[in-house]
């Protein structure tokens, strides 16, 4: 069969950071000569945390790849919905356009539909898939250590009365990864067993696994525990996982060219600093602190010492889940920082509004450290460019992500206090200064350089996750 006929159908869902994620696995189909088409849905809520004009952005620059909006359904009326989390809301219409993604799938001639790739989010559509007989995998994209956790979980609650939360920092035993305090388990999922969004959650986690594979963004070295957990009969008795291919790192390559003023004035700010000198913080599209934080870090960041460059976003209205409905305005600088403190730190810090580059930030040789919210695709980009981490997990699965990257992988350190909801200035102060010049920052430094060099070989010709994705691509052939 021509496979230059054949089209790969992904399905990534609303969110930013999953399409950004999904849009560097279509990348690599593209470069094995299939066709992609990227099925998306309208964001059901227009926000500064949407996503919507990452998305935006991600389409304009890859041309090569097909995006399919599916015609909108009524938008949803969160007003009406009173407490119900809007998570829940946003479930409840993805599986409403399952049908119309079912129509869709049948306008491509099954000759030239080469498989379906789901995000971890939309695999209700696993049944639309099964319905038209074609090959269908789930794609992860968070990592293998994260896989492996929830893919336990549904095991682990089945008998339970209560909510995990009841126990507290108790460590959890799962195969492959550390021992995981229950208080690091994604806040959803520490509700009552008979929770709406705890069982929506925990039926997301066991159906992930019921596809044909699962590939993950990770490279095999990196989690080898937990690839290995993934892969061991104990995993969940009673059931054969499927095949999980580690095709990653998958992560964007940066900007090609200039990006308009604003890159270019914290990317020229970076060519005048010394190499490896300054900290880079930021936090996700969706990570918002309070107005007392940013002032903390800022006390922090000017006692240091230490280069810095911080992209700074309007604090919340709320700290539930009803902040990802807002709509923000561009933040007051003058007014979120300490008095004077822009003036007092202007010859080595950038504080910039928002938004910033992170790839090319990241790659950039004055960048030292990177205080992230331990978002997978953060982690990775930071790996790829052997920039080590220090870790202040929000929110979904960071705080998993924070214990695997400390404990496992060396690639972090953590600050004090994420647990709390609020980190000290002394404790930024101290962490920064550890990284940057301590002893111990120079250990962490070297092997971070090493992951780098892993992630390189992994993705170079007859490298470990080059080959996952061949051997996916001949599973997918013998399917058909």
């Amino acid at each position: 069969m021509d496979k230059m006929k054949q089209t790969v159908v992904l399905y990534p869902g609303a969110g930013g950071s999953h399409v950004a994620a999904m849009t560097e696995l279509a990348n690599v189909f593209l470069k094995h000569g299939y066709d992609v088409t990227m099925v998306l849905v309208e964001p059901p809520f227009k926000s500064s945390g949407s996503g919507a004009t990452a998305i935006e952005r991600i389409a304009a620059s890859n041309p090569s790849i097909s995006f399919h909006v599916l015609p909108p359904l009524p938008p949803l009326d969160f007003a009406a919905a009173g407490n119900k989390n809007p998570f829940v809301l946003m479930f409840q219409l993805l599986l409403e356009y399952s049908e119309l993604l079912e129509s869709f799938l049948r306008s491509i001639p099954r000759k030239r539909l080469h498989s379906v790739v789901l995000d971890m989010f939309c695999i209700h559509a696993l049944d639309v898939c099964v319905k038209l007989g074609v090959p269908v995998y789930t794609f992860f994209a968070s990592g293998a250590s994260c896989l492996s956790v929830l893919t336990q979980f549904p095991a682990l609650i089945a008998s339970r009365q209560t909510g995990l939360k009841e126990i507290g920092d108790t460590p959890l035993d799962f195969l492959g990864v550390p021992p995981m305090p229950a208080s690091h388990i994604i806040k959803e999922l520490l509700e009552h067993p008979e929770d709406e969004m705890c069982k929506i959650l925990t039926n997301i986690w066991k159906r992930n696994t019921e596809t044909m594979g699962v590939l993950v963004n990770t490279f095999e070295s990196l989690e080898s525990r937990a690839v290995q957990s993934l892969r061991d009969p104990l995993c969940v008795p009673g059931r054969i996982l499927p095949p999980i291919y580690c095709v990653g790192p998958l992560v964007s390559e940066g900007a090609k060219d200039g990006d308009g003023a604003e890159r270019n004035e914290c990317l020229a700010w970076l060519d005048s600093q010394p190499d490896q000198s300054v900290v880079f913080l930021c936090f996700g599209s969706k990570g918002t602190l309070s107005a007392e934080q940013l002032k903390e870090i800022a006390v922090g960041l000017e006692r240091s010492g230490q280069r810095f460059l911080w992209p700074v976003r309007t604090p919340a209205g709320s700290q539930d889940a009803k902040k990802f409905l807002e709509v923000r305005a561009e933040p007051d600088l003058d007014d979120l920082m300490p008095e004077g403190f822009l003036e007092r730190t202007k010859d080595r810090g950038l504080v910039i509004k928002s938004w910033a580059p992170q790839v090319d930030v990241l790659r950039h040789r004055a960048t030292g450290a990177f205080v992230t919210h331990c978002g997978w695709n953060s982690v990775l980009e930071a790996v790829s460019a052997g920039v080590p981490m220090l870790c202040w997990p929000l929110e979904a699965e960071q705080k998993m992500n924070k214990v695997c990257m400390t404990e496992d992988m060396g690639v972090a350190v953590e600050l004090d206090g994420y647990m709390a909801g609020f980190v000290k200035a002394s404790e930024v102060e101290a962490k920064v200064r550890l990284v940057i010049e301590g002893e111990d920052g120079r250990q962490l430094r070297a092997r971070v350089a090493a992951r780098k060099e892993e992630a390189e070989a992994a993705l170079e010709e007859g490298g470990a996750s080059r080959a996952a994705f061949v051997q996916f691509l001949l599973d997918v052939e013998n399917t058909i």
